[in-house]
C-alpha cells in the first residue's frame, strides 16, 4: 500500500484527539502566559510622522491616537470609539471612507516588566494582513516574515525587552487583490478596512530557559470503547546557552509521569508518552466525548511541565476528550461519518463571524447555545473563524461537532481579486503554496486537541493543487492523523480520493416537497455540504432595528441592501413564494408575520427528509446558520440573536424522538435519533379541516429502533380536503408521555416544481411552477388564548414556564410567545424558548419554557407576549 494511502487511512482509523486551552497561570515569576489585551492605541499611518523606531520609542506623543483593546479590526475599534455609529442601520456602512483603509495603520501599546525571565517570547496569533512589528525602538520583524493572516508568529524578544517599561508597535498593512485573507464571499457586504488589524491575540510568553509548547494527546479506542490507550506528546527547547538534564512531567488523571531528558542549547526536542512505556496511559471504561445528540461530552485535563531538580520552568495545560472520527461510504458513494463507531447523521450551519470580527465570549456561547437547543450537532465554518479559541473550545465543553477548512473567498476572482483556476482556485505559484502550507501547518496545530473538530476541508468550491495537497499529507502524517480530510466541500476527487459529499445547492426558495422528491441537486440523498430553502426575514422589530421608519414598507433597495450578494441580492423570489402561498402583504408588520410562517414551513421539511431517509442521506449543513451584520437572508436567527420561524422549525424537525410528514408519499415515518431503542410507542393522528371539525382519526403502536427511521403509515387521501386542512400528530411513550408533537398545514393545491426551467446562471434553485395555496389560513375561525407566567432561577439563568390554554373550539394557530422588556417593548435576547410557533387543538393546554441568562435581565421588567395568527 502506498504512503498516500497509509496516510489517508486517517479517515476511518479510529483515533483520538484532545481540547487544548492555553495555560494562562503566572505559575511563578519565572514562567507565566500572559494576553496584551488592553491598554492599545491605533493611528492612520497618513496621520502620523516618525518611523517605528521612533513609534516605539518611550519618549513618542501618542495621545491624539484612537483608543482599542485587542484582538481588533481598525474598523472595529474606530465604531467602539464611537468615530462611526449605527453602521448596520440602512446602507450606512457604504457611506464610510474607504480611501482610510489603503494606509497602513499602527497600532502601539506598552506593557510592563518587574522582573525580566531568562527567556521571553511575543506571540501574535493572527495579523490581517502584513506587519512591521518594533519593540523598544528595534525592528523585530517585518513584512517579508509577517505578510500572511494565517500564519502565527512568536519572537524570541529576551535581548530587547527589559525590566520596567516596554513599548510595542506594529504597522499593519491591510490585504489587497491576490491576498489570502478573511472572506465574506456572497453572504454579506464586505467590511470597508477588509478586517485589516490584529485580529486575534497577542501574548507574553516567559519561560525559565527551557520552553514548553504544541502539548498533544491522542488515543486509540477498543471496538468494545473499553479501553483507551493514550499517546502524549509535547516539544521542549533550551534557550539557554547550556545543555540541559531535567524531566518533562505529565499530571494526567491524578497521576505523575516522569521522563528524563537531556537537550542541547538551542536544541527543539519532542517528547513521548506512551502506553507501551507508562500502564498509567491505559484507561479501563474512559468517560467518552459524545456530540450532545449522542451523549455526554466529557473532558479531562493534563498539564505537561520541564522540571529541573524539581522545579519547573515552564508549563501547558491542556483540557481533553476521548473520542474517535472516522467516515463511511454509502452503496451510492456518499461520503457520512460516524463518532465512537456510532453513524451519526450530520444536522447543522455555515457559522460565520461577526462583520467586524467582534464577537466575545458571551456572543459565541449564545450562539452555540442555540445550535445545542436547535437539536443541531454540527457547524460547518468555511474559513478558520475565530478571533481566538472560544468557538471551539465553547463546542467542546456543549458536545457541537465542527467542521473546518479553507474558504471559497480564494477561490473566484470576484473575491480575491485575481484570475483564479475553475478547479484549483487562486492557490497557484510555488511561492503562494509554500506559505499556504506553512499557514494550514499553523491551524492544524493551533486546533488539532479539540474533539468537537472531525474534518478538516482542503478547498470549498475548488480543491488544492497536487503539490499543495501532498504539503497537507505531510502536515496531517507529522502534526494530525486522528480527522477526516476531504478535499473540498464540493464533489471532486484528489490525491485523497472522491470527497464523497455534495455541494449542488439549492441556495434559494423551494417547496417542502423539494426534499422529499429530489434525487438530482439537494434533495435528501448524500451528504450536502452548504444548502438552503434561501432567505429568512427576521421578525418585525429586528427589521426595525436594520432600516428606518421610512424604508420599512414598501420593500425598497435598502432591503436588497441587506440581502446576500449576486444573485441573492434580492426578496423578489421569497416575497413571490409569500404572497403566492399566504396572500400579498399589506404592510410590514402582515410581511414580517406571513414571513415566520414561510421560514418555518420551508425549513423543517429540509431537516426531516435528511432525518427520514437516513443512511441513504448522510448529512446536510443549513446554509445558513447565522449572519454577520443585520440581514434578510440565510439564517435561523439574526444578528441580533433574534430566531426567526425557521429556528423553530429545524428545531422541531431535529426532536429526538420525532413524527414526520412525507408530502410526496403523503406517509408518515417515526424516527430515533438517540442509541437507544423505544419500545412501546404510540403515534397519534388527527387531521381537521379549516373550520377546526376533526374529520381523521388514527393511533398506530410501533417502536423507535436506535438511530434509525422507518415509514410507518400511508395517510388516506382527503378528497374533502378543497383547500386548507391540518394534520396533528403526537408521539407518546409507554407510559403515555408525549415525547414528540408536529403540526402541519396542508394545501389542496400542491407544489410543481419545474425542472425544466433555463436559469441564467447556476443551480442555486429549481423554480416552481405551480405553489401551494394557504390564503384560507388569512380567514380562519378566530380563536382565544390564555397564558400565565413563573419564573425560577437555576444557576446563571432564569428560567419561565408559560401555560397556554386554548379557551376557544377553534384550532389557534401558529402561536408565538415572547418575553419583552416592558419598558421598551423588544425581545430580551438570548432566549431559550422549549418550542414556538405552536398550534393549539380546541381546549388544548401546552406548557412551554423560557431560559434567560440573569445578566440579561438586569434593570429590566420581563412581560409576556402571546401572538397567534387567529388571534380574537
Amino acid at each position: 500500500m502506498s504512503i498516500l494511502n497509509n496516510i489517508f487511512r486517517l479517515a476511518t482509523v479510529v483515533l483520538t484527539v484532545f481540547v487544548f486551552s492555553s495555560c494562562t497561570k503566572p505559575s511563578s515569576d519565572g514562567y507565566y502566559h500572559r494576553e496584551l489585551k488592553e491598554n492599545w492605541q491605533l493611528q492612520n499611518s497618513s496621520l502620523i510622522s516618525g518611523d517605528g523606531e521612533k513609534i516605539s520609542s518611550e519618549n513618542y506623543n501618542a495621545d491624539d491616537w484612537h483608543t482599542a483593546n485587542v484582538p481588533t479590526t481598525v474598523l472595529n475599534a474606530l465604531v467602539k470609539e464611537g468615530v462611526y455609529k449605527d453602521i448596520f442601520k440602512d446602507d450606512n456602512l457604504e457611506k464610510i471612507p474607504v480611501g482610510q483603509f489603503k494606509k497602513a495603520w499602527w497600532f502601539r501599546t506598552d506593557f510592563n516588566i518587574e522582573k525580566m525571565p531568562v527567556n521571553l517570547l511575543l506571540h501574535f496569533e493572527g495579523i490581517n494582513y502584513k506587519a512591521n512589528i518594533w519593540l523598544n525602538g528595534k525592528l523585530i520583524a517585518d513584512t517579508a516574515q509577517v505578510r500572511n493572516t494565517f500564519l502565527q508568529y512568536k519572537f524570541d524578544i529576551t535581548e530587547i525587552a527589559k525590566e520596567g517599561k516596554n513599548i510595542l508597535a506594529v504597522e499593519v498593512f491591510p490585504p489587497v487583490a491576490g491576498d489570502f485573507s478573511i472572506g465574506f464571499v456572497d453572504w454579506n457586504p464586505a467590511p470597508p478596512d477588509h478586517n485589516m488589524g490584529i485580529f486575534r491575540g497577542v501574548y507574553l510568553e516567559a519561560n525559565e530557559g527551557i520552553e514548553v509548547f504544541n502539548p498533544y494527546v491522542t488515543t486509540a479506542l477498543n471496538q468494545s470503547l473499553t479501553t483507551a490507550r493514550l499517546t502524549a506528546s509535547v516539544n521542549i527547547k533550551n534557550n539557554t546557552k547550556q545543555d540541559q538534564f531535567g524531566d518533562v512531567v505529565l499530571l494526567f488523571n491524578g497521576e505523575k509521569l516522569i521522563k528524563p531528558v537531556e537537550i542541547l542549547s538551542g536544541e527543539t526536542k519532542k517528547v513521548l508518552f506512551t502506553a507501551d512505556d507508562y500502564d498509567e496511559l491505559i484507561l479501563k471504561n474512559p468517560k467518552l466525548w459524545w456530540p450532545h445528540t449522542m451523549g455526554e461530552p466529557h473532558l479531562y485535563k493534563a498539564t505537561f511541565e520541564y522540571h529541573d531538580s524539581g522545579r519547573p520552568l515552564d508549563s501547558k495545560t491542556i483540557s481533553f476528550g476521548v473520542r474517535t472520527v472516522s467516515d463511511f461510504f454509502t452503496k451510492e458513494g456518499h461520503r457520512g461519518f460516524k463518532v465512537n463507531g456510532k453513524k451519526i447523521l450530520i444536522r447543522g450551519g455555515g457559522w460565520v463571524d461577526k462583520l467586524l470580527l467582534d464577537d466575545t465570549y458571551e456572543s459565541v456561547k449564545s450562539q452555540l447555545e442555540y445550535v445545542k437547543d436547535m437539536n443541531l450537532n454540527t457547524v460547518r465554518l468555511e474559513g478558520f473563524w475565530g478571533n481566538n479559541q472560544d468557538i471551539y473550545t465553547i463546542s467542546d465543553s456543549l458536545g457541537i461537532l465542527v467542521m473546518v477548512g479553507w474558504s471559497c473567498h480564494w477561490e473566484w476572482e470576484d473575491y480575491l481579486g485575481v484570475p483564479c483556476d475553475e478547479t484549483y482556485g487562486g492557490i497557484q505559484t510555488p511561492s503562494d503554496i509554500d506559505m499556504m502550507s506553512k499557514a494550514w501547518q499553523d491551524q492544524i496545530i493551533w486546533l488539532r486537541n479539540h474533539p468537537s473538530i472531525f474534518a478538516w476541508f482542503g478547498g470549498s468550491d475548488c480543491k488544492a493543487k497536487p503539490q499543495l495537497e501532498k504539503n497537507y499529507f505531510d502536515i496531517f502524517s507529522e502534526y494530525d492523523s486522528t480527522r477526516v480530510y476531504l478535499a473540498s466541500a464540493k464533489e471532486w476527487s484528489s490525491l485523497a480520493g472522491p470527497t464523497g459529499v455534495k455541494m449542488r445547492g439549492p441556495y434559494d426558495y423551494e417547496p417542502p416537497v423539494y426534499w422529499f422528491v429530489d434525487t438530482l441537486y439537494g434533495g435528501a440523498f448524500g451528504f450536502n455540504t452548504e444548502t438552503g430553502p434561501g432567505a429568512q426575514v427576521p421578525p418585525l422589530e429586528s427589521m426595525q432595528k436594520m432600516l428606518s421608519a421610512n424604508h420599512l414598507w414598501p420593500i425598497d433597495s435598502m432591503w436588497n441592501f441587506h440581502c446576500g450578494r449576486n444573485e441573492f441580492n434580492t426578496l423578489k423570489r421569497y416575497t413571490t413564494a409569500l404572497e403566492k402561498r399566504y396572500g400579498k402583504a399589506t404592510s410590514v408588520e402582515d410581511y414580517t408575520k406571513k414571513a415566520q410562517l414561510l421560514n418555518y414551513e420551508l425549513m423543517r421539511p429540509m431537516f426531516e427528509a435528511f432525518s427520514a431517509y437516513r443512511y441513504h442521506a448522510t448529512g446536510v449543513i443549513q446554509w445558513m446558520l447565522n449572519s454577520a451584520w443585520p440581514e434578510t437572508y440565510w439564517q435561523l436567527y439574526d444578528y441580533y440573536l433574534m430566531p426567526n420561524g425557521a429556528y423553530y422549525g429545524a428545531k422541531k424537525a431535529s426532536q429526538p424522538h420525532h413524527v414526520i410528514y412525507d408530502p410526496s408519499k403523503h406517509a408518515l415515518y417515526v424516527v430515533n435519533d438517540r442509541l437507544e431503542d423505544v419500545k412501546n410507542c404510540k403515534v397519534k393522528i388527527k387531521v381537521y379541516d379549516k373550520n377546526s371539525i376533526l374529520k381523521f382519526e388514527k393511533d398506530i403502536s410501533t417502536n423507535l429502533l436506535a438511530n434509525a427511521a422507518k415509514e410507518l403509515y400511508k395517510l388516506p387521501e382527503f378528497n374533502w380536503n378543497n383547500n386548507v386542512c391540518f394534520l396533528d400528530l403526537r408521539l407518546v411513550d409507554s407510559k403515555g408521555h408525549e415525547i414528540d408533537n408536529n403540526f402541519y398545514w396542508l394545501s389542496a393545491k400542491k407544489d410543481v416544481l419545474d425542472y425544466d426551467a433555463k436559469l441564467p446562471t447556476w443551480y442555486y434553485h429549481t423554480p416552481s411552477k405551480q405553489y401551494a395555496d394557504f390564503t384560507a389560513l388569512n380567514h380562519l375561525p378566530k380563536a382565544s388564548v390564555s397564558a400565565n407566567i413563573s419564573s425560577k432561577q437555576k444557576g446563571e439563568k432564569r428560567v419561565f414556564t408559560v401555560t397556554l390554554t386554548n379557551d376557544s373550539n377553534k384550532i389557534a394557530f401558529f402561536i408565538n410567545v415572547k418575553i419583552v422588556d416592558e419598558k421598551t417593548g423588544n425581545s430580551i435576547l438570548p432566549v431559550l424558548w422549549s418550542d414556538n410557533y405552536i398550534s393549539l387543538l380546541p381546549g388544548e393546554q401546552r406548557v412551554l419554557t423560557a431560559s434567560i441568562n440573569e445578566k440579561d435581565l438586569k434593570n429590566k421588567t420581563p412581560k409576556l407576549v402571546v401572538k397567534g395568527y387567529n388571534e380574537k
